[in-house]
């Protein structure tokens, strides 16, 4: 089940085709991990919001809620170091051919702190393709 769950999770930040026709319980599952980072971080909804469109506010909080999403599927280390190959692994095979590029291209950009990287990183992947991205 969490695997299938990490799949879901790195679909929805590849590819907003991946929010359409999700089950009762994988909405509830993405809406649980939403609210575990929220508490842990702090992050609030409208910087959320806005770095869904591509407006990534310069705040502490939203930086590390987007690394404890990606911690939350295994797909970041505690030194903020993307791992690249687990993140391909763990999306929808329809979404590989697409976002592989993108997430090698993209490697681990770096900041001041593993936050930052996350961070750093997901504006790189929204940069490449505005179109596809979304976050949890």
């Amino acid at each position: 089940m969490l695997m299938k769950f990490c799949v879901l999770l790195l679909g929805f930040i590849i590819s907003n085709r991946g929010v359409l026709g999700l089950s009762e319980e994988m909405q509830e599952l993405a809406n649980m991990l939403h609210m575990t980072c929220v508490d842990e971080t702090g992050a609030k909804e409208d910087d959320i919001l806005n770095a869904r469109k591509g407006i990534f506010a310069d705040d502490n909080n939203l930086k590390c809620y987007i690394k404890c999403i990606m911690a939350q599927m295994a797909c970041i280390d505690e030194e903020g170091i993307i791992d690249e190959e687990a993140t391909i692994a763990v999306l929808p095979e329809e979404y590989r051919a697409k976002a592989a590029p993108i997430i090698k291209k993209c490697g681990t950009k770096k900041g001041s702190t593993p936050c930052e990287n996350a961070w750093l990183t997901h504006k790189c992947y929204q940069g490449e393709a505005p179109e596809d991205y979304i976050l949890v």
